[in-house]
């Protein structure tokens, strides 16, 4: 969730990393091996595992420090959700040019680097201005520039394993990526969690940085056969490039019906992870007189807890997938998953009415939606991996990078609208209207996904 001031910096930058020459090794992992023995893959896999790291230590820091210094100001929250938001899809097709026109990895490269030069910066601003409005300025200026750099990085980095992974091995090495993101989500919300409640918010920030710069230097290694394009990079070419992109999309009607209801699902699904658990932390669980497990969990430790369920069981849908041949298609079982989550989210609505709202019991909240995170994580698996492997497979690799960065856009167009109205709603109404209308929002969208003809054909 994420660094950048002009993409021309980017542009010249990449210029001079790729020499306009073709890169002439290739390091594809081959069928029928494992990825891990190919070099490529490991240092893909091992560099974002260090800058996932330092996100998820960022995005955790970020939303509990910006409800301390603002008093738990859900608008203020969901405004920097929703600006960073915005500047994330702006920057996303200039990220989907760049990526079918300069070499992958260097943009990823280029961007870590600037990622964590603007932390590590942010942070020592923070020290110079120590006052709770300058360090809110300081984390909106952070917000902004960094989510332009990740429109950058997030195209190449999505488009990069058909790059470097045979066709009949990208459903093992998704789901790897998934098993990575998982133990991330166990051991780094944990730790994240125990930090920031036992160590200032600078350390956490300058350790955030330091991973981007790791990262960084993990992926300047990467070395993979491409052709590199003998058009200069113009505001043409880059109309052109996403017209073609497009273009390409229309003409895939089924496709395109999968895309449209996941804006609506993420519509109704960010506010809840992004908004509501934080602020459900911040005021109902901090300021009851007692909660579950206090004696060694602060409430910020909750958010941790159910972080971790969720990576627990996407561990665990992660392995069984690895093992598992790929399908050729995935529309009717995402749509039959969707409604699972859709029977979830209402069900977490009532228990949240009922046991929190209407004060019966938070601690039996607190269980029922620690188990609500496992069945969502294990789900969530069987809908991600599918996808993302039919569209790495069935897509052009000269189109990819901007096809996804497309697709990026159609499906979180709506997230920053959904971050402002999520904040104002429970500044106003409280957490019982947000969840009844995400919760209603969500079945909708889902049954129809369920009933559409053309969604079974992916």
């Amino acid at each position: 969730m994420f660094l950048f001031r002009n993409s021309l910096v980017i542009i010249i930058a990449l210029s001079v990393l790729d020499g306009r020459k073709c890169i002439q090794l290739s390091n594809t992992a081959s069928s029928g091996g494992n990825v891990f023995r190919h070099r490529n893959y490991r240092l893909v896999f091992f560099g974002a595992l260090v800058s996932e790291l330092g996100a998820l230590l960022y995005s955790f820091a970020v939303g509990f420090y910006i409800l301390e210094i603002t008093g738990n100001n859900a608008f203020l929250q969901g405004l920097y959700l929703s600006l960073c938001g915005v500047i994330l899809l702006l920057f996303t097709p200039v990220g989907g040019v760049l990526g079918d026109r300069f070499s992958k990895a260097r943009i990823m490269s280029v961007c870590d680097y600037l990622k964590g030069g603007l932390i590590i910066l942010a942070t020592i601003a923070m020290l110079v201005f120590p006052s709770s409005r300058a360090h809110l300025v300081i984390l909106f200026a952070v917000g902004i520039l960094g989510n332009a750099v990740s429109g950058i990085f997030n195209p190449a980095a999505s488009s990069l394993l058909p790059e470097i992974v045979e066709e009949d091995r990208l459903q093992q090495a998704s789901s790897y990526f998934t098993v990575k993101s998982s133990l991330e989500s166990i051991l780094g919300v944990v730790l994240a969690g125990i930090l920031y409640a036992a160590l200032s918010i600078h350390f956490l920030f300058f350790f955030v940085g330091i991973c981007y710069v790791l990262s960084g230097i993990s992926e300047m290694f990467i070395r993979y056969a491409r052709v590199p394009s003998e058009e200069p990079m113009s505001i043409r070419l880059a109309l052109s490039d996403m017209r073609e992109g497009l273009h390409y999309l229309k003409s895939q009607k089924a496709m395109m019906v999968l895309i449209i209801a996941i804006l609506f699902i993420n519509f109704f699904m960010a506010p809840i992870t992004s908004n509501f658990v934080p602020y459900f932390i911040k005021t109902d669980v901090a300021g009851a007189p007692s909660y579950l497990f206090q004696t060694f969990l602060t409430p910020e430790l909750w958010t941790s807890v159910f972080s971790m369920l969720i990576g627990m069981s996407s561990l665990i849908g992660a392995v069984i997938l690895s093992a598992r041949p790929q399908a050729e298609k995935c529309g009717r079982r995402t749509a039959v998953n969707l409604s699972v989550i859709a029977v979830l989210m209402a069900g977490v609505t009532f228990c949240y009415w009922l046991l929190v709202d209407r004060g019966v019991s938070l601690n039996l909240f607190l269980v029922l939606f620690a188990l609500g995170c496992l069945v969502f994580g294990f789900l969530l698996v069987f809908i991600n991996i599918p996808i993302n492997t039919v569209l790495m497979r069935i897509v052009d690799r000269d189109k990819l990078s901007k096809v996804m960065s497309i697709i990026s856009i159609l499906s979180q167009g709506l997230v920053p609208v959904a971050s402002v109205l999520a904040g104002t709603v429970l500044q106003t109404s409280g957490s019982t209207i947000l969840l009844a209308i995400c919760s209603a929002g969500f079945t909708i969208t889902a049954l129809i996904l369920v009933c559409s003809r053309q969604v079974k054909t992916i």
